[in-house]
């Protein structure tokens, strides 16, 4: 598999680019202005790569269905849902590499992805809700797969969550982008007390025409639903009713679903 990564400005320029088989590193010395893009090509699709877009959060295994994806490098207001650390200074480790068949077959969290955006076309898992308090970044559903659980405040980076805006109707969407086998979800629901209520009860549809019903409790713990297998290409977590406590204001730290490809043949 031929692969490549560039970093390309908002007028078009390549600014550097580097491709290799199978793995590729690029080291960008220099600062990144407002506009930068991150362009991954690779020969095959429909495959799984580790991607690290930057060294401060660390890879993502995704599965990717186009030849070439875009990841838009966050600036002001939309960047402090990351570590203050993330794409700062000017040296900058970027690399790309297809995944091995461990990876893929191994049992993991399907819900993991640290470079999930609003913007992600063609590379999952990846979210979309129907509401995020006040469009604000640091309530924005990918919040919610970045793999960060702590939740004991709300706001700026590391206290990201997926805010409902108090709308009763929120409900989010998971998409795997692929067939996978699932039996486990975890919660980590936000628990930053007495500014946030919790949900009581919440619920899931599969894509299969499936549902679970799930009663939580009020806790900063991971709340754990088992399940038989089950195949399915998404998820929607809605039907989320709120407990009589005061706070206007539940919200969601991290979602995890644990599983397997299906119909894996390597």
């Amino acid at each position: 598999m031929n692969l490549s990564i560039k970093i390309i400005n908002k007028e078009g320029k390549v600014l550097a680019d580097h491709s290799n088989m199978n793995e590729v590193n690029l080291v960008y010395q220099n600062a990144y202005q407002e506009g930068d893009r991150i362009v991954i090509t690779s020969s095959e699709k429909d495959t799984y790569l580790n991607v690290q877009v930057d060294d401060a959060f660390g890879s993502a295994f995704i599965y990717v269905t186009k030849h070439e994806i875009t990841y838009h490098i966050p600036f002001a207001e939309k960047k402090v849902s990351y570590s203050p650390k993330a794409f700062c200074g000017n040296l900058h480790l970027l690399w790309v590499r297809a995944a091995s068949k461990e990876e893929i077959v191994s049992y993991k969290n399907l819900a993991l992805n640290v470079m999930d955006q609003h913007e992600a076309d063609g590379y999952y898992p990846h979210t979309i809700a129907n509401v995020e308090t006040r469009g604000e970044s640091v309530f924005a559903s990918r919040n919610a797969i970045d793999g960060v659980r702590e939740n004991h405040s709300h706001g700026p980076w590391p206290y990201q969550s997926w805010g409902i805006n108090r709308q009763d109707d929120a409900k989010m969407k998971l998409e795997f982008g692929r067939k996978v086998i699932i039996d486990k979800i975890i919660l980590y629901t936000r628990a930053d007390f007495p500014h946030d209520n919790w949900w009581k009860e919440v619920s899931f549809l599969f894509s299969d025409g499936s549902s679970k019903v799930w009663e939580l409790e009020k806790s900063d713990q991971a709340h754990v639903l088992q399940f038989e297998k089950q195949e399915v290409e998404w998820l929607e977590f809605y039907n989320l009713i709120k407990a009589d406590d005061p706070s206007p204001f539940p919200a969601l730290t991290q979602i995890e679903v644990y599983g397997t490809e299906a119909g894996v043949n390597l």
